[in-house]
């Protein structure tokens, strides 16, 4: 892997990790506001070092372990980068089944927002799709039937990648519910700065799970994916800091990144089929969606203003 494909790789993991996480940074801006200037240096300093390395860091890390359990702890961070033919083979060997599973997710996370999330509509069309929100259900269901049928014909164990992934995908959202009420307990309600300070911890990994299965549509190198993630957790970090009604105005910022999110979900399932996609269609595909949505925001802001 050369140079300017690590530069790329980095700048495309840090771009979707900021604009996945956007959702995120404005609610750690308004509990923040609710608590003292003492707990806010605290979380904004150790809070960042969590959410890099406890989070962005050593999920991937866990994910290609359980994925290929042979390679051992060591083994499965540097795995992408040996050239051990029995490590180039367990990552061949498991990289269908985690790719799978991550492309399932993401192609559910997208569906959900599609049908039953509120949203600044951004293309024709989205209209329709919520005022059909009850279909959400049925359509999941037969896109992972779908899926699990072609897969057994494939490879059980990718099968089983698409069952992982749907269920993967309606626990983090269970827990994402959760953390949405504990948002609105903090923002209203009696709760100390230590509680806040854990609940938003809790929020931001349940936020940052999106942004780590995608990175894996991107690269499998472990280490690629905690700097690039990293460096997206601190732009996020930056912006909380910042005036937060700033990035309000872009309205079809989280438009962006959800669309990010399809597509690199079917690059995920084409590339678990055996289908060879080239390591930079990943990070084009992300920066133009992103930079059409920022350019369709920026029109916007004179209207809205």
């Amino acid at each position: 892997m050369d140079i300017l494909s690590i530069v790329l790789i980095i700048a495309g993991l840090c771009l979707f990790e900021t604009i996945t996480s956007i959702d995120n940074a404005i609610i750690n801006a308004e509990v923040l506001s609710t608590m003292s200037e003492r707990a806010k240096r605290w979380f904004l300093l150790w809070g960042l070092i969590f959410a890099v390395f406890a989070i962005r860091g050593l999920l991937p890390w866990l994910i290609v372990w359980l994925s290929a359990p042979s390679l051992g702890p060591v083994g499965a961070f540097m795995a992408t980068f040996s050239s051990d033919p029995l490590v180039i083979a367990a990552i061949e060997q498991s990289a269908p089944v985690l790719l799978m599973g991550g492309g399932t997710f993401l192609l559910f996370l997208f569906l959900h927002w599609l049908f039953l999330e509120d949203k600044n509509f951004g293309l024709k069309g989205e209209r329709f799709f919520v005022s059909k929100g009850v279909w959400f259900f049925a359509v999941v269901s037969i896109i992972l039937a779908a899926l699990v049928w072609i897969a057994l014909g494939y490879n059980t164990m990718v099968a089983f990648g698409a069952v992982v992934g749907s269920t993967a995908f309606f626990i983090v959202h269970g827990f994402r519910q959760n953390a949405e009420k504990a948002e609105m307990e903090m923002l209203h309600g009696d709760m100390s700065d230590l509680s806040k300070i854990f609940y938003l911890e809790v929020i931001d990994a349940t936020f940052s799970i999106d942004g780590v299965i995608g990175a894996f549509a991107f690269t499998m190198a472990v280490p690629l994916i905690l700097i690039g993630n990293g460096l997206g957790a601190f732009v996020v970090r930056e912006l909380t800091i910042r005036n937060i009604d700033n990035i309000k105005k872009y309205l079809y910022l989280k438009n962006g990144a959800m669309y990010s999110i399809l597509f690199l979900g079917i690059i995920m399932i084409l590339d678990s089929f055996g289908v060879h996609i080239p390591f930079w269609v990943s990070p084009v595909i992300t920066f133009g969606i992103v930079g059409f949505f920022y350019a369709k925001s920026i029109k916007a802001i004179p209207k809205t203003a």
